[in-house]
């Protein structure tokens, strides 16, 4: 999967996922990484990217021509027959999930625009965005970090990235339940023990004993969570409080 991200400060981008996981995901080409510095593709002799917004107001607002110009030369450079999905990355827009994680790992291509200052012209976004994505209800100086969270959650998901292929699917929010408690050695440190079934050897027991775990610690820090795990297990839930009564 290849990654386009547009955005004024490509050191960021480049510094942050080139390490751990992703880093190593680069390097063995299960997918690549490519931050476009929009300032590049400036037509203005100062190579600024900004100015004044129409009607006032405070602060500098991002200009559609070097966005475009910068959009534009990703899809030249990569021969795409069509543009392919470009998500801006905003306050103003729904909130980022496993779930859009899951189906934006579907692309061959993506590119991830960060918007700077008070934003980016309306009229550039309405020609290339294709989704909107916010990380969470607060702002940041820039949309690079955002990218870069939306990045590697994308990749995580992408075949070959993870080197053990089920990590991906018993980690927190899959199924709508945060993940089980993990230990390791040693079996007991300052006082405090392993919990004796995940020394059994039983499978089936442990099996059992994390998704007990993992419904407990949905229940207790994520109930909203929670509430959509039990609308989609309706029979197993309800027959869990029958024994409890």
């Amino acid at each position: 999967m290849h990654f386009h991200i547009l955005t004024l400060f490509p050191e960021m981008i480049t510094q942050a996922l080139n390490t751990s996981i992703i880093g190593r995901a680069v390097q063995r080409g299960c997918i690549s990484i490519d931050a476009v510095n929009i300032r590049d593709y400036t037509a203005d002799r100062h190579n600024k990217t900004d100015d004044y917004p129409y009607g006032g107001g405070a602060g500098m607002v991002m200009q559609a021509q070097p966005v475009y110009d910068a959009w534009k030369a990703v899809l030249q450079g990569a021969a795409l027959p069509r543009p392919p999905r470009t998500v801006y990355l905003t306050p103003q827009a729904p909130v980022f999930t496993q779930d859009m994680a899951k189906e934006l790992a579907q692309e061959e291509h993506l590119i991830l625009l960060c918007g700077h200052y008070e934003g980016i012209d309306e009229r550039v976004l309405e020609e290339i965005v294709t989704d909107y994505v916010s990380i969470g209800d607060y702002v940041l100086t820039g949309g690079e970090l955002a990218a870069m969270v939306v990045t590697d959650a994308v990749a995580r998901m992408v075949p070959g990235v993870l080197s053990n292929a089920l990590s991906g699917s018993t980690e927190s929010l899959e199924g709508n339940l945060l993940e089980y408690p993990q230990y390791t050695r040693p079996e007991i440190w300052n006082g405090k023990a392993v919990p004796s079934i995940l020394l059994s050897g039983d499978h089936a027991k442990v099996d059992a004993w994390r998704l007990e775990m993992a419904k407990e610690r949905t229940r207790q820090r994520r109930p909203d969570l929670y509430a959509i795990y039990e609308r989609t297990h309706p029979v197993t839930e309800k027959k869990k409080k029958v024994r409890e009564r």
